[in-house]
This record gives C-alpha cells, sequence and structure tokens, in this order.
C-alpha cells in the first residue's frame, strides 16, 4: 500500500508542532517554578498586627474617592499654567467621600 507524500508531509509536520509545543511548556514551566522557588507567601497579613500605643489595633479608614468635578478642574488649571500661580490648586487636599 502506498502512501501520499502529502498525508505523510502533513502528519510529519503536526507530530513536529506537538513536539515543539510540548517541549515549550516544559521549559516555561521549569523556569517559572525555578523562577518562584524561594518565594512564600507570609503567614498572616502585616495591617491586621499594627497596633497603637495601648495595644488597640489601628483602624483604617475606607477608600476615599475624589470627585471627578475636582479632578477636571484641577487638570484644566494646571494645562491652562494657572496651577503654579495658586498654591491650593497644586496639591489640592482629597475630598472624603463615603463608599456604599
Amino acid at each position: 500500500m502506498r502512501m501520499n507524500p502529502t498525508v505523510v508531509l502533513t502528519l510529519t509536520l503536526l507530530t513536529l508542532m506537538f513536539g515543539a509545543g510540548l517541549t515549550s511548556a516544559v521549559q516555561g514551566y521549569k523556569l517559572g517554578r525555578g523562577a518562584l522557588k524561594s518565594i512564600t507567601q507570609p503567614d498572616a497579613r502585616p495591617v491586621n498586627n499594627l497596633a497603637d500605643a495601648q495595644g488597640r489595633p489601628i483602624r483604617r479608614e475606607g477608600l476615599t474617592f475624589l470627585k471627578e468635578a475636582d479632578i477636571l478642574t484641577n487638570v484644566k488649571a494646571r494645562m491652562d499654567g494657572s496651577a503654579a500661580d495658586d498654591p491650593a490648586l497644586a496639591s489640592p487636599p482629597p475630598a472624603p467621600v463615603s463608599a456604599p
């Protein structure tokens, strides 16, 4: 029985591509595994261990959101060059907004 040369070439190329992909995957896994070998996960969250002078845990405030209108006003002022003249526009304090 005679094999069609196109079928032989196709199967050969598929086999070579599969082998190259497998080799690449194994080498990538080894490289990544070696890079992370000495990395360990911390035992606890370091933020939870913070305490004040009396030994009470420090409570962090929630996330503060800035108002978009204030940001756009500040950016426009900086682009116009008037931020250098007005120290209040140079570094505005964040407006605290309670998170939902």
